[in-house]
Parts: structure tokens; C-alpha cells; sequence
């Protein structure tokens, strides 16, 4: 569990081809966030901006949280910053 905000990177190569286990991995670094923290999701330029295809999941999944989208890293990826309430 992280006590403390923290960055989940989802930039690995087998974050590249596989958008699916963006999104499951995604789902388990919220999960492994203690309420008050937060966690950025880094996530692959290869899918987009993250409205596409993530969003629509967190608001399904995440009763608790609430994100918002923070900008594009200097890599190309998107970060999308999730708040557990």
C-alpha cells in the first residue's frame, strides 16, 4: 500500500501493445493507494489520451476517486492524476 501520493508508470513495453493491462494496472496501483493520497497514472502514448479509454472504467470501478487529466510527460505519455477519497 501507498501511504504517500506516488506515480504508477504504465510506459513498460508490455504497456505498448496491451491496453487492457493498462487499464488493470491502473485499476490495481488505485487500489494500492490509501484514501488521502494520490496516484499519477502514467500512461502510454501509443492509446491516446486517456479519456479514450480509461476514464469510462474509473468512473465505473472507482466509487471512491476522483481524477483529473494533469498534462503529457516529456516522454510523450499522459499523466492522469487520481485522488482516493
Amino acid at each position: 500500500m501507498h501511504d504517500t501520493s506516488w506515480s504508477a508508470n504504465l510506459e513498460q513495453p508490455r504497456h505498448e501493445t496491451d491496453r487492457d493491462r493498462v487499464v488493470a494496472d491502473a485499476l490495481e496501483a488505485i487500489a494500492h493507494t490509501v484514501s488521502g493520497a494520490h496516484v499519477n497514472l502514467v500512461t502510454h502514448d501509443a492509446h491516446g489520451h486517456p479519456e479514450t479509454y480509461l476514464y469510462e472504467t474509473l468512473a465505473a470501478e472507482c466509487d471512491d476517486a476522483t481524477w483529473e487529466f494533469v498534462d503529457r510527460c516529456g516522454c510523450g505519455g499522459y499523466v492522469t492524476r487520481v485522488h482516493v477519497e
